[in-house]
């Protein structure tokens, strides 16, 4: 492999010919062969759009010259294209704070920016008013914005009007509803399916406020919080800029100090996201468990046969993204557990957990993010309801009996129970025999649609 020899504070290195980046890049790559989690490309381009905020507050503030500046932002553009995130090639598990994949988007981006008689510095130019450490939360939260507004929170949306239509068509289909896994009273298929699309309504508002604080930029700490190097007018000229370019508010964070040491920002985004991936597990399993069968189950509902189940058995279908999304959900959890360990990392100025912390968090958002599209797109939109097997279970159902308390009282209503569950007879049968009602009085009390509140009236 060709080489050319780089120079930096700590003195010269190889660094492969055709490569983009520098010697402080080199040296990290050099020196950090962990795994091979690469830095995220969410939070890659972050960095770049800091560097062009960066490049565009320095010019309007006066402190870098307008052709500078200009290069800067030409070269930051051809890599927010997305074409180019080879050049990146640091891993996950390298400093605490980042600095290495800061230094890494300097050093690309002067590459690209020097040309003829213009020198672009790394340090002095790309990086000017700025420190790794201000830099990379500062990246971390735009990063985290981006992808919960742009991937996250379409498919929550997207799956909440599936469900709101698997509700609507589904409003006069009464079926059993269990606790603890045992049969309980009536419920519509359209309630449980709300139960579904509420909680997911729910997860949106959680995430939608949680975005408030990912909002509040680190930009103008500098290294420990005090803007050593940066300017008041800098950070406010920062601001406006990636205002305009994004259309977010973004703002800066009042207390430097707080914004560089704590990540609690990214702790609470990350408890929303735990809340939807254990909603979205709930929702998974109920699916699962009501297609159970298909005829030794529960076998409420068909999904939809989209592979073959197994390798030895003909015929059978597996609930393939219930599982899938069960697993997504159980990643996120163990995701938020790290985020908020590395969280509470922070020692006086700064936390040095940021590689790992950027990493789980935009894992968590993108492969809930695919996880839900994948379920709306292959399971929500092909499952069918069998009607006729939920009509089954509810008359077999004894809790039924639950509607003679109010006439009977609870004691004979469960001596009813009882003596069908054992017997083997049906809740009608019992009743009628034990004496507790007539004929006409269990046909008048004992009927489902009246057990399931007042949703279902205008359906009957």
């Amino acid at each position: 492999m060709e080489t050319r020899i780089e120079q930096d504070s700590i003195g010269p290195i190889e660094v492969p010919k055709e490569a983009w980046w520098g010697a402080q890049t080199e040296r990290s790559r050099q020196n950090f062969k962990i795994g091979g989690e690469k830095m995220p490309q969410e939070l890659l381009h972050a960095l770049v759009l800091v560097k062009k905020m960066a490049a565009i507050a320095n010019q309007r503030t006066g402190k870098l010259e307008a052709e500078k500046a200009m290069a800067i932002q030409k070269a930051a553009d051809l890599l927010l294209k997305g074409e180019h995130w080879e050049k990146f090639p640091l891993v996950v598990w390298q400093t605490g704070s980042g600095t290495q994949s800061n230094m890494n988007a300097n050093e690309v981006i002067a590459h690209l920016a020097t040309q003829n008689d213009l020198a672009v510095h790394p340090n002095d130019d790309v990086n000017m008013s700025q420190s790794s450490n201000d830099v990379f939360p500062t990246a971390l939260h735009i990063a985290g914005t981006f992808t919960i507004e742009r991937t996250l929170l379409p498919a929550i949306h997207e799956m909440i009007g599936v469900l709101e239509e698997l509700e609507e068509n589904n409003q006069h289909v009464i079926k059993i509803g269990r606790t603890h896994l045992q049969d309980a009273t009536p419920v519509t298929f359209a309630q449980e399916i709300s139960g579904w699309r509420s909680a997911l309504e729910h997860n949106e508002n959680m995430l939608i406020h949680s975005l408030a604080e990912l909002h509040q930029l680190a930009i103008g700490g500098t290294a420990v919080g005090t803007g050593l190097n940066a300017s008041k007018a800098y950070e406010e000229a920062f601001i406006e800029a990636i205002g305009e370019e994004t259309g977010i508010h973004f703002t800066s964070e009042k207390n430097k100090f707080h914004a560089l040491a704590n990540r609690d920002a990214v702790v609470f985004v990350s408890g929303a996201l735990k809340a939807l991936a254990a909603n979205s597990m709930k929702m998974a399993n109920d699916i699962r468990w009501m297609a159970s069968g298909p005829r030794s189950g529960l076998g409420e509902i068909t999904l939809p046969a989209n592979e073959p189940g197994s390798s030895i058995m003909p015929g059978k279908i597996n609930p393939t993204q219930c599982e899938a999304l069960a697993m997504v959900a159980v990643q996120v959890m163990g995701n938020d557990t790290a985020i908020g360990v590395a969280a509470s990392q922070g020692n006086f100025e700064l936390n040095v957990y940021l590689p790992l912390i950027a990493f789980d968090l935009l894992q968590s958002v993108r492969l809930l993010a695919d996880a839900l599209h994948s379920f709306t797109e292959n399971c929500l939109k092909g499952l069918v309801v069998n009607e006729e097997r939920m009509a089954e279970l509810l008359e077999k159902s004894l809790m039924l009996v639950t509607a003679l308390n109010t006439h009977i009282g609870y004691d004979k209503g469960a001596e009813i129970a009882k003596k069908a569950f054992n017997e083997g007879t049906t809740l009608k049968e019992s009743a009628l025999s034990l004496g507790y009602v007539t004929e006409e009085e269990y046909e008048s009390w004992v009927r489902p649609e009246k057990m399931i509140g007042d949703t279902i009236d205008d359906y009957l």
